[in-house]
């Protein structure tokens, strides 16, 4: 089975899995911090799948595939700068890394999907998703298939979204957060403009500004990150990536 190292610091070494972010700082946290294996979570436009590292295998296959296709979970490490002092002095840690407890794997969902039914295999035998209490028996072949119910599909704000001559700054996260934006507008200070929670979990911050091209990223909890809600990249002189947005 493969296992997927997560040091704190190294920020790319999951990719490939599937359309979510997986460089981004809040999905790598997010997996940091699981307590260990528990109910299907839904994860910006996909659900993360978590099963006890106990099993020697666990695969998932999907109803709107024909169960064509079974992806396999892969075993969460965690880095040795992630262990507590008890932890580090274990007998049982292998080199610098140890196992989380968690085999998991994340799924984006195709948006016309509405509810996900799968089924898992663990150690070779088909299953209804043990930690999953919801299910649905298909009337045709007696099956039972597990099901996750997706919710409506939000608009996704753009910092198109203000009025004119403004630009609107989106960003969601955990409730309590500070995330501030600097741009070519304030010569890149990154403390002049904080966005307020305007909603649980939900950032915004709408500044007036001349008719032209501007580019931007936010900071939080230290990390520089890109407008998730705007895809339109850039470089700067010395090379960094950043958003770019346009004020008519």
């Amino acid at each position: 089975m493969k296992k997927i190292i997560i040091p704190a610091l190294l920020l790319g070494i999951i990719t490939g899995i599937g359309a979510i972010d997986m460089d981004s700082y809040q999905f790598i946290n997010h997996l940091l911090t699981l307590p260990g294996p528990g109910t299907p979570e839904l994860f910006d436009d996909g659900v993360i799948f978590t099963a006890p590292s106990t099993h020697r295998r666990v695969g998932i296959a999907y109803a709107h595939e024909g169960f064509a296709r079974v992806y396999w979970f892969e075993k969460l490490m965690k880095a040795k700068d992630e262990l507590t002092p008890q932890e580090e002095k274990s007998k049982n840690i292998v080199d610098q890394y140890r196992d989380s407890g968690i085999l998991f794997h994340v799924y984006t969902v195709p948006p016309e999907i509405r509810e996900l039914e799968y089924r898992l295999v663990i150690d070779g035998l088909w299953t209804t998703d043990p930690l999953n209490p919801l299910y649905r028996i298909d009337q045709k072949s007696g099956i039972v298939r597990s099901v996750i119910p997706m919710p409506e599909p939000n608009k996704i704000p753009t910092a198109f979204d203000g009025p004119p001559g403004t630009l609107t700054f989106n960003y969601q996260t955990s409730s309590g957060e500070t995330i501030t934006v600097a741009g070519s507008f304030n010569g890149w200070d990154p403390f002049m403009y904080e966005l307020r929670e305007i909603s649980s979990g939900n950032y915004a911050l709408t500044l007036p500004l001349p008719p032209g091209t501007y580019h931007y990223v936010f900071f939080h909890r230290g990390q520089r990150i890109l407008d998730p809600f705007n895809h339109n990249r850039a470089y700067t002189i010395e090379g960094m990536v950043v958003t770019e947005a346009v004020v008519h």
